[in-house]
């Protein structure tokens, strides 16, 4: 019975508790059992180093990170100084300063880092949303790439010792700017000139959507005076000696953007009147090497970035759901609200599932590379790289997507608290997510790359030999429609002109990437499951 009284004593003390003191990873048997399970021989060495970091993720700077967002907080730009000096300084809270200089004291990029010490160290950290870190991370990690494989003057070798290894301690961060307002993901358009000029390269012209507007290097892409074709460059925001006297090297930001989500993140227009530039690879391949090298490994952090929302969304729903009590007892035994927080708990389960599977395939094939593939490649390989990419970009935009689904009912569960900013983090994560379904290539865009590519490689690789050898261990009834279906989508010209059949066509293909990815999903669950099977076995034959 509830009878009438002028102090009520309800409080959230319970659940606010335990939300301050979860270990990201302590506390999450399922990422531990991901870990041990995909990391194999080096499972003991990424254990302690993702116990160690999520001591720091789950709690200084996940306080950070939520410090950082308040409204009042959003950085701001100082064009000149009281002295009429252009300047274009980002002014960021204190708060975000610190945060970015301990994660990147990190060392994440390091040789002395296992590729899966960084895997698992952003998974974690991206649990406290973009927060200003984790597109910086990726970019600085495309860059890095970048520089690894064409750095080949004083200039290069420097930035990329700066960002990988840190000189005296600090680490330098990068960012990349590709779009321009004419052609956005069409990279081709790209209309900034880069002119040699007594052998050194100056770059003219303005870059819409520059994220990471605060970082020391910008990987842009850029056409030399009089081609057509797109070069890719690496440019110092600052000049040797000019960082401190706040002289920025030929370029001003023009102004920072308003962004529904990641608003702690810089994102700038640019306009370069001169920027001293150096070339990087080819310059008639800009376009595949800053998607091959560049945009990759954004997408491939896009994907496990969501899985790490969803994980926090669907942690932080079933407690609170399990907490809150209304008619006589815990919300989580309706009905209603247990298909809910099953449906969320399976989606970010299934997601993060994907994601490590993803990142094993592309952390294998990377390290092949490393060590260095004949230069007539076997056809096995070759099928191999080409399923990665794809993969990329098909869980890249059903990751991204779910995610903003799955954040969006995850918070339903907390009724009208939902949505309150000061109660949960999660409409801070919804607003990321948001923004993350955009970056690096929205899905039409994706999935007309998907379509090109599978076109062009179906002479050596058919559609559907394609879906049986990712979906292998799939039931063959539920493989062999998507194999006929990816097939007859193939077989269709292009995506470009308009009429009845193409839209179906888009409208199948749309379809067939959710239900592809999500098989691909499903069978990362079935083979985690699998391996557990496998390590009772062992422990049994142990025992006996």
């Amino acid at each position: 019975m509830s009878y009438p009284t002028r102090n009520n004593p309800y409080h959230f003390d319970e659940f606010l508790s335990w939300r301050e003191n979860v270990d990201y990873y302590a506390d999450d048997p399922f990422l531990q059992e991901l870990v041990r399970y995909f990391t194999t021989e080096e499972w003991d060495q990424v254990d302690a180093e993702a116990r160690a970091f999520s001591q720091k993720a789950s709690f200084r700077w996940r306080e950070l990170s939520e410090e950082t967002a308040r409204p009042e907080k959003r950085p701001f730009l100082i064009h000149y100084d009281g002295h009429h000096n252009r300047i274009d300084r980002i002014v960021r809270p204190k708060e975000t300063e610190i945060l970015g200089q301990e994660v990147f004291s990190e060392a994440l990029f390091s040789d002395k880092t296992l590729p899966w010490v960084q895997r698992i160290k952003y998974f974690l950290i991206s649990q406290n949303g973009e927060g200003c870190i984790t597109c910086p991370i990726s970019c600085t990690t495309g860059l890095i790439r970048l520089l690894e494989k064409y750095a080949d003057s004083p200039e290069t070798k420097r930035i990329l010792q700066h960002c990988k290894e840190g000189i005296n301690g600090e680490f330098g961060i990068g960012a990349q700017y590709v779009s321009e307002i004419q052609g956005g993901s069409d990279v081709p358009a790209n209309v900034l000139e880069a002119v040699n000029e007594g052998g050194v390269w100056l770059l003219y012209g303005t870059k819409f959507f520059c994220s990471a507007t605060h970082a020391d290097y910008s990987v842009v892409t850029a056409k030399p005076t009089g081609s057509e074709e797109v070069a890719l460059f690496v440019v110092p925001s600052w000049l040797p000696g000019n960082k401190e006297k706040e002289i920025r090297n030929g370029y001003t930001i023009d102004r920072i953007k308003w962004k529904l989500g990641t608003s702690e993140l810089i994102t700038g227009e640019l306009t370069y009147t001169g920027a001293v530039a150096y070339p990087v690879g080819p310059l008639n391949k800009g376009v595949s090497n800053v998607v091959g090298l560049v945009l990759t490994y954004s997408r491939l952090d896009l994907v496990l970035g969501s899985a790490a929302f969803m994980t926090r969304a669907a942690r932080e729903a079933t407690k609170y759901a399990e907490f809150r009590k209304a008619f006589g007892m815990p919300v989580a035994n309706f009905p209603l609200v247990a298909i809910e927080l099953d449906r969320i708990n399976h989606s970010a389960k299934q997601t993060t599932a994907g994601a490590f599977k993803l990142c094993r395939d592309f952390l294998e094939l990377e390290m092949a590379e490393k060590k260095g593939q004949p230069k007539k490649e076997s056809e096995e390989f070759r099928r191999k790289r080409f399923e990665v990419r794809e993969l990329i970009m098909l869980l890249k935009i059903t990751a991204s997507l779910d995610c903003t689904n799955t954040i969006h009912e995850a918070m339903s569960i907390f009724g009208g608290h939902g949505v309150m900013e000061d109660f949960s983090s999660l409409p801070r994560l919804y607003r990321d997510s948001a923004i993350n379904e955009l970056w690096e290539g929205p899905r039409n865009v994706l999935l007309t790359q998907i379509h090109r590519d599978l076109q062009k490689a179906a002479s050596w690789y058919k559609p559907a030999d394609f879906v049986r050898n990712i979906l292998k261990g799939l039931d063959h009834k539920m493989v062999a429609p998507l194999a006929a279906e990816l097939t007859e989508l193939v077989a269709h010209p292009d995506l470009f002109h308009p009429g009845a059949k193409t839209i179906e066509i888009c409208r199948r293909l749309d379809a067939f990437a959710s239900n592809f990815s999500h098989f691909y999903q499903d069978l990362a669950l079935q083979d985690l499951s699998y391996g557990e099977e496998r390590e009772e076995r062992k422990l049994r034959d142990v025992a006996s």
